[in-house]
């Protein structure tokens, strides 16, 4: 007989004949176990649980704690995925108002192909005007907005909870910057505090939808006039999950986040991949349009992750046709984040960000656009040195969505899409929610925000500039290998103003203008 048999019954037969009263204790814990063990021997599915009764078992324990056990005992400081847990650490010290000075000199291998720097001046700026902000609107548009330099990315309530969603907006309106809706809607937990929202339109069209999901533009104009709103996002696609649209399951769809998005409670919600309100590239900013005039004249633009490069240049040959003009395009990178996306998108669809934004900055630049229209960037920036690295490429502000979730106190537990976040933040969970106190969270989110754009102008003004937007891709280096670096503009190409209209083969992305047509997002043959 099998020795996890055998000890439990003699402990059995000693219990039994009354020999020995700790025995009946061990009996207690015993039986149990020889059930489970006599379970697992029996059955069908598990070969590893049939061979192994019982002990099979701890495995699984391990497998749940091994995130854990690897964040909090193995990992280095430079470890860790997606965020290592040295600019995880950063976030929480400013977060908390703490030092967040490193000692020692750098951990990082300065002679690896992942280092880059930027060109500081042997006659830094004294003094700076730190209080310049970006003007969003072309002339188009008749009520601007004046954007921070960083700003919180799209995040959805019922991705995030309500203690969440509430804390993000006050830290926003405490700090003045803004913060995105996200595909999800306008709630009322982003209205409760007065933040400046940005209200991102997905291809759900939530909170302006009619019974058969299409865009309502009464619904639209109705909460797109409040003073609270102060810009408008189509969201053509995201970082993490590009052109694959998304369901949030009946089960999570409870009456508030039924009620905020314009669905069913209890039911399926669908995000389409495709929006219904356009198909073409004229169709676009016709629309686009069309949302700047209900919202009472605010900002509108896009949000996408690069894909096929043709489609970009489409859309400038639409604006270009149309003679309307976007007021803003955000670009996100293949690293961007969600609370659920399927592996094979995160791993392996999208441009990332640096790519991405070169060429959009060459779209609007090649084509005489960039003085008018705003570009944004948006994936996994966290510091102010990332801040400078996407000036450098031609961004004007930046977005980040899990800095701010790691200020409210995230700990990169990798359970957003579960429902069972412990710190309360990707959860609709009332028991776990109630840890996040909005108050106080808000806070953090204001303190690691003005921290952040700060660092970036003692960058900027280290590097001897008036701001940050006067930094150029040659004050930016990478390094290619152990023995050879460069500065960016040598290693990616940057086009000059006009050349897109003016000589178009003369640029690395002639084909790809050649293929664009303002009638369609499909290749010209």
């Amino acid at each position: 007989m099998r020795g996890w048999i055998a000890f439990p019954v003699l402990i059995a037969a000693v219990a039994l004949a009354g020999w020995w009263a700790p025995a009946r204790w061990t009996l207690l814990l015993w039986v149990p176990l020889l059930l489970i063990a006599t379970y697992d021997a029996t059955q069908r599915h598990h070969s590893l649980r049939r061979n192994f009764p019982l002990i099979a078992r701890i495995r699984w324990l391990f497998e749940a704690l091994r995130p854990f056990l690897y964040a909090y005992v193995v990992e280095s400081p430079l470890d860790g995925r997606p965020f290592a847990r040295a600019e995880r650490d950063i976030v929480y010290a400013r977060a908390k108002g703490e030092l967040d000075s490193h000692p020692f000199g750098t951990e990082l291998d300065v002679y690896s192909d992942e280092y880059e720097w930027m060109s500081h001046s042997m006659a830094p700026t004294v003094e700076s005007d730190r209080t310049q902000r970006v003007t969003v609107g072309t002339p188009q548009c008749s009520r601007p907005y004046d954007a921070a330099l960083l700003n919180i990315s799209a995040m959805s309530f019922g991705s995030l909870g309500a203690n969440a969603i509430e804390a993000l907006n006050l830290g926003a309106h405490l700090g003045n910057f803004y913060h995105d809706t996200g595909e999800g809607g306008f709630s009322p937990y982003h209205g409760i505090h007065g933040g400046d929202i940005v209200w991102e339109l997905g291809s759900g069209y939530f909170g302006c939808r009619d019974g058969d999901g299409h865009f309502d533009p009464d619904r639209f104009r109705e909460r797109a006039q409040e003073d609270q709103v102060k810009m408008i996002e189509i969201k053509l696609s995201q970082g993490a999950k590009p052109g694959h649209g998304g369901v949030l399951p009946g089960a999570k769809v409870s009456a508030e986040i039924a009620a905020t998005r314009g669905v069913p409670k209890g039911q399926d919600c669908i995000s389409p991949a495709a929006h219904s309100a356009f198909a073409t590239p004229i169709e676009m900013v016709v629309w686009a349009a069309k949302l700047r005039e209900i919202s009472g004249g605010k900002p509108v633009g896009i949000k996408l992750c690069v894909g096929q490069p043709h489609e970009i240049y489409a859309v400038m040959k639409a604006m270009i046709e149309t003679g309307i003009r976007i007021d803003y395009i955000v670009v996100d990178g293949a690293e961007g984040g969600t609370g659920a996306a399927p592996i094979e998108f995160s791993n392996r669809v999208g441009m990332p960000l640096r790519e991405g934004l070169i060429f959009v900055r060459n779209a609007l630049v090649g084509c005489g656009l960039k003085e008018e229209i705003r570009l944004a960037a948006s994936g996994k920036v966290h510091s102010g040195a990332g801040l400078a690295v996407n000036c450098a490429l031609g961004a004007d502000w930046s977005n980040a969505a899990r800095a701010f979730m790691f200020s409210l106190g995230c700990v990169q537990s990798l359970r957003c899409h579960t429902d069972q976040c412990p710190t309360g933040i990707a959860t609709q969970d009332p028991g776990r929610q109630r840890g996040l106190v909005v108050e106080d969270k808000a806070e953090r989110v204001r303190r690691f925000q003005a921290a952040t754009v700060s660092a970036l102008w003692d960058i900027s003004c280290a590097m001897g500039l008036d701001n940050p937007w006067q930094i150029r891709p040659h004050h930016l280096h990478e390094r290619l290998n152990s023995a050879r670096s460069d500065s960016i503009d040598r290693i990616y190409n940057f086009y000059e103003r006009g050349v897109l209209l003016d000589d178009p083969n003369s640029v690395a992305g002639a084909r790809y203008w050649a293929m664009a047509r303002a009638d369609s997002f499909r290749a010209a043959c």
